[in-house]
């Protein structure tokens, strides 16, 4: 595993400063008392990041390919719960940030007071790998901060701070799969629902680590 403080991150990321435990502080992230908490959005960071078409990881302007970090559920369904990032950005994060590259590590519970919950429905399990999903098109979602990512133009798969095999792919993708169809089930249409995320695992497959689409 590669240890967040000892990769070389980007350009753009390494002007960015750093917190007690000599980890990057992405733009994204809100301060609690004086101290950086990775787990908090910055007041306004989802609308800036948006308004000004800005890397949500660096802060810098983003270019015409923009990646966003996904998780093996996102990529069935295409949704985020973030905006994108330079791909390097996205790539130094799969390959830096603790919970992405520690399969065992949950999230803290202890969230400040004033935290507001994402929108969506947020699952809290760690799927021990991640997808830097590269697109040249996505959409926010009316009323909503989410956000759905068209076509990639590349998707590199990531585990513990490394490129990730097919298989360890495939078990998140899989495991992934059965969250999404409790999900389903609770569809006023059921039987609908579930042959529509039958096609989304299908098109999702054909992303996995040395498939082509």
């Amino acid at each position: 595993m590669n240890s967040a403080t000892q990769l070389l991150p980007p350009p753009r990321l390494a002007r960015r400063p750093r917190d007690r435990h000599s980890r990057l502080v992405p733009w994204f992230v809100g301060y609690v008392d004086g101290e950086p908490d990775h787990r908090v959005i910055r007041p306004g960071g989802l609308r800036d990041a948006l308004r000004f078409n800005l890397c949500f990881l660096c802060g810098d302007t983003l270019g015409a390919y923009q990646a966003f970090v996904l998780g093996p559920m996102c990529t069935v369904n295409r949704v985020s719960a973030e905006p994108p990032a330079h791909r390097d950005c996205a790539e130094y994060a799969a390959q830096a940030c603790p919970f992405l590259t520690n399969p065992n590590m949950r999230r803290r519970p202890n969230l400040p007071g004033n935290t507001i919950a994402p929108d969506g429905e947020m699952n809290s399990r760690n799927p021990g790998v991640c997808a830097v999903w590269t697109v040249r098109s996505w959409a926010k979602k009316p009323g909503l901060w989410l956000f759905t990512v068209g076509e990639p133009t590349s998707v590199t798969w990531w585990r513990e701070g490394r490129p990730a095999t097919y298989g360890e792919a495939l078990d998140g993708l899989v495991s992934g799969l059965e969250v999404l169809k409790a999900e389903a089930t609770k569809d006023p249409r059921p039987e609908q629902a579930h042959a529509s995320l039958l096609d989304q695992y299908e098109a999702a497959l054909r992303y996995l680590p040395g498939n082509r689409p």
